[in-house]
């Protein structure tokens, strides 16, 4: 229990290092190796106990230091080995810091792995009681939830069978409902949530709202950077172990997008048919390159490439991603508009007129196949990141979907409601022409 209360978390200076073992190769071949043990068993026993192990010193977290106030919901961002999860360890007591200090200032619960906690030999029902007992609920307090936390679990009917049959998904639906019911002053969820469905990440979300709402302090990591930006006011971006950048959630998680985008856009090479993709730009109406774009804004993917050989008739395709999967394309095979021939250095440009995108995170991936498309010259891929922002209120939306656009399907096809009134409103998100304006023919 920290002694300064003005924080519910204290970090100060924390490194975590791990001692990596390479074993050191000896030349021998399996077959060696085996004559080796069956003529001489002691002696191959012995080497194999004398034979030395390099370790290497491995810093998962190097100089970290962040405080947390009481009822802050705090989003940590990172890639893969940034360290995300090695801290969410150290403030849940997993494991403990190699330098440094953690203070922590009330109870916490996290949920960090599915079936942390779990035995699977045991039934749900077993499991709920001895989940709760680890994270430091008393029997009457779980005996009290029981019914709550069963009936947001949504797995009644598979309460007494053995969670070993269970799948990702159950375990999920069962460890958080166990977690969310414990009444922490903080809560630490991993990346773990997108395991479970579509309809239980927004029911787990609305619970970790609600934390956040009651002036609960959470710590949130996930790579859905609408969740991310949704649920947090401020944000934690990690990279190469240490804290990169600790500010405003939209700048922080902005920033990030932006570092994404541009490792992204490196690169992409065939060698056989001597083509390679230098970089891919996106640019706004003015012609100025963004990776920000408004509703109803042209959005042109410039592709610049290097053409070392002569390439015949290449089909190039381009694909817009949201968070919920493809939005709309352009595909070349499609509708015929196959260059002549590439060589030396271009650039190959397809502009989508008036995006009828929702604001959410996207991105956009591209391939090219060869003129017969039994070939592919370079791989389907993601090779650039933008987002879409706006108030949807100046588009003529209003009510509760405003709330809901960044999980919906992101593409807005333009189309009208004709109301039992015999009124018809146009719902588009065209600049020109604002969605739901009342507009009636």
């Amino acid at each position: 229990m920290s002694e300064d209360s003005n924080f519910a978390i204290s970090i100060e200076n924390v490194g975590k290092k791990y001692l990596i073992g390479h074993q050191r190769a000896t030349g021998d071949g399996m077959r060696h190796a085996l004559e080796g043990a069956m003529r001489a068993p002691l002696a191959w026993l012995r080497a194999r106990r004398d034979q030395k192990v390099h370790q290497v010193d491995f810093w998962a977290l190097k100089d970290i230091s962040i405080n947390i106030n009481h009822g802050e919901v705090v989003g940590i961002l990172g890639r893969n080995g940034a360290g995300k999860s090695t801290l969410l360890k150290l403030l849940s007591r997993i494991t403990v810091p190699t330098k440094g200090r953690i203070r922590i200032n009330g109870r916490i619960a996290s949920l960090l792995e599915v079936g942390t906690g779990f035995h699977p030999e045991l039934t749900g029902r077993e499991n709920v009681f001895l989940n709760g007992a680890i994270l430091g609920m008393s029997r009457a307090e779980i005996v009290r939830k029981f019914d709550e936390i069963v009936a947001f679990s949504e797995i009644e009917e598979f309460l007494d069978t053995p969670v070993k049959r269970y799948s990702s998904g159950m375990y999920v639906r069962l460890a958080f409902s166990v977690a969310a019911h414990l009444d922490p002053e903080m809560l630490i969820v991993d990346e773990v949530l997108a395991v479970g469905d579509t309809s239980f990440q927004k029911k787990c979300l609305a619970k970790i709202a609600s934390y956040a709402q009651a002036g609960r302090t959470v710590l949130f990591v996930s790579h859905n950077l609408d969740s991310v930006r949704s649920l947090c006011k401020r944000g934690v971006w990690l990279k190469d172990g240490r804290v990169n950048q600790d500010g405003k959630a939209e700048e922080v998680i902005e920033d990030y997008f932006n570092d994404i985008a541009v490792e992204k856009c490196q690169s992409l090479k065939n060698t056989e048919y001597g083509l390679s993709i230098q970089k891919v730009l996106l640019k706004n109406d003015q012609g100025r390159e963004s990776n920000r774009f408004l509703p109803g804004e042209d959005l042109s993917v410039e592709i610049h490439y290097e053409a070392s050989k002569n390439v015949k008739k290449p089909i190039f395709a381009v694909s817009i991603l949201g968070s919920n999967g493809p939005c709309f394309a352009s595909n070349m095979l499609l509708d015929g508009h196959i260059p002549d021939v590439l060589e030396g250095c271009g650039t190959i440009t397809c502009t989508f007129r008036s995006i009828p995108l929702l604001p959410q995170n996207y991105s956009v991936k591209l391939s090219v196949r060869t003129e017969t498309v039994s070939e592919m010259i370079i791989a389907y891929q993601e090779v650039a990141y933008f987002v879409v922002a706006g108030d949807l209120a100046e588009y003529g939306y209003k009510g509760a979907f405003d709330a809901h656009a960044r999980y919906s399907t992101g593409t807005v096809v333009p189309h009208e409601w004709r109301l039992p009134d015999g009124s018809t409103i146009a719902v588009s998100l065209n600049r020109q022409t604002p969605a739901l304006s009342g507009w009636e023919r």
